[in-house]
């Protein structure tokens, strides 16, 4: 059976006693890694922005990293991103803007955001859908950008959801009306769905790797 050879046995003490296999003492194993802490912010209005960060959130523990995630509107007090591996921010657009907070809380942030692996993902109906827009939904992440002056190195437009169920008559009439005559879906007795969640995956991949190459 395997034994440690050392120039002193009584390194080993017990752990040579009986012939038994032996596992290294405490003090001569090497230190664990840590794990990368990574900060997800998102701003969410129905709650579908928040099941896209999570999502990520997962994605990023099963590549063994600790995540946490906040909503932007709640964060803990004396947050700072600089103390972790990398941030990743996530919001989505309603009547053609980001939220207001996200964009103060970003640019409070920018000088620590700009020294460490960051990305930012739009969730929009003109990402994906019914009558989607691509082009707009690029602007409207490229201007949120702008205007935080934040430029991560890593960024995607996330085709969000129709959920009727969850807006009040008014903003469920104005949506209908502006879905419809992009030729969307107008049934509002149910919501729709159009988030790939294979491409949230791939985003999520993709962030992890930045990570562990960093």
């Amino acid at each position: 059976m395997t034994r440690f050879a050392f120039a002193d046995p009584d390194v080993l003490g017990d752990y040579n006693k009986g012939g038994a296999a032996l596992t290294p003492p405490a003090a001569l194993m090497p230190p664990p890694t840590p794990m990368p802490r990574i900060l997800i912010l998102y701003a969410t209005t129905e709650g579908h922005t928040a099941r896209i960060a999570e999502r990520i959130a997962q994605v990023l523990r099963d590549h063994g990293h600790a995540v946490e995630a906040h909503p932007a509107d709640a964060t803990p007090v004396g947050l700072n991103p600089a103390v972790y591996n990398g941030v990743i921010v996530g919001a989505s657009v309603h009547y053609g803007r980001h939220p207001g907070y996200l964009r103060a809380l970003v640019r409070g942030h920018r000088t620590a955001l700009a020294k460490q692996p960051g990305a930012f993902f739009s969730v929009s109906l003109s990402a994906g859908g019914p009558g989607a827009k691509p082009e707009a939904a690029q602007r409207y992440l490229e201007t949120f950008l702008r205007q935080v002056g934040w430029r991560p190195q890593q960024t995607a437009t996330v085709a969000g959801a129709l959920q009727y169920s969850k807006y009040g008559m008014f903003k469920r009439l104005l949506v209908r009306m502006f879905v419809g005559v992009a030729g969307g879906d107008t049934d509002t007795s149910r919501d729709y769905e159009y988030t790939d969640w294979d491409a949230v995956e791939r985003f999520a991949d993709a962030f992890a790797q930045r990570i562990e190459q960093a």
